[in-house]
């Protein structure tokens, strides 16, 4: 295989995780309607950037391959420092496994959420009705990890391999993010297809932070692949009231 086909093929794993979806704002808890939602959801972005000046967060990332999610092939823990001013850095803490998908993997990964985190890229990967169609899917709640919740389908306003096409999940009392879920809307690389993506959430500091994400995807050169990240001890810097 060569270098060229092995980045190609590891694309669609990495542009699986470049998100930047942020928490949403009350929404009703019953009959909600479309447009409330949509605007609580657009209000909610401003609410984090006005809230959080920063954070950090340990993540353990786990790459596994044909079919085997008993055994990791790598493995890699680093703390996240994010600052609003400067976007995201990363240290490593430990990492194991295969040098290969490390690399290609585990630190194309990295490299990706560093670019699209810097100030003047993270606006267009947002959760906004700037960046995506959103309605709801049925109007009514649904229970989802133990939270009553309301579904929206959002679709991109563009194509990139990091922008997904699925289905939102926001709590119904509060709005805070859930769940997402969906599929890549452009595939990275033409050794590969669009891979599908999940990410759950928790409240933090009233804000929906990541919990756990998983992403799929196939090949021919890297066959199925699974990659989860698994996120804890978030310590978020507020910002100062006005």
């Amino acid at each position: 295989m060569t270098g060229s086909r092995r980045l190609g093929a590891a694309r669609a794993i990495v542009a699986a995780f470049s998100l930047a979806v942020l928490g949403a704002s009350a929404v009703p808890a019953q009959q909600p309607d479309s447009s409330a939602v949509i605007r609580s959801v657009d209000a909610a972005v401003k609410a984090r950037i006005d809230g959080i000046a920063g954070y950090t967060v340990t993540e353990y990332y786990a790459v596994y391959r044909n079919n085997d999610e008993t055994h990791p092939a790598a493995e890699m823990t680093v703390k996240t420092d994010y600052r609003e001013e400067t976007g995201k850095s990363y240290t490593i803490l430990s990492q194991s496994g295969s040098a290969i998908i490390r690399s290609l993997v585990l630190g194309a990964i990295l490299d990706t959420e560093k670019r699209i985190n810097l100030p003047g890229n993270r606006e267009g990967s947002w959760l906004t009705s700037a960046n995506y169609e959103m309605k709801l899917k049925t109007g009514t709640i649904e229970r989802l990890d133990g939270r009553d919740c309301v579904a929206l389908a959002i679709t991109p306003r563009r194509k990139a391999p990091n922008m997904i096409e699925g289905t939102l999940w926001v709590d119904a009392k509060d709005g805070s993010i859930v769940r997402i879920e969906g599929t890549a809307s452009q595939s990275p690389s033409v050794f590969t297809g669009p891979a599908h993506v999940m990410r759950r959430y928790a409240s933090v500091n009233g804000f929906g932070m990541a919990t756990h994400a998983r992403a799929v995807s196939n090949s021919f050169l890297f066959g199925p692949t699974v990659v989860t990240i698994d996120y804890r001890d978030y310590q978020i810097q507020l910002r100062p009231a006005k």
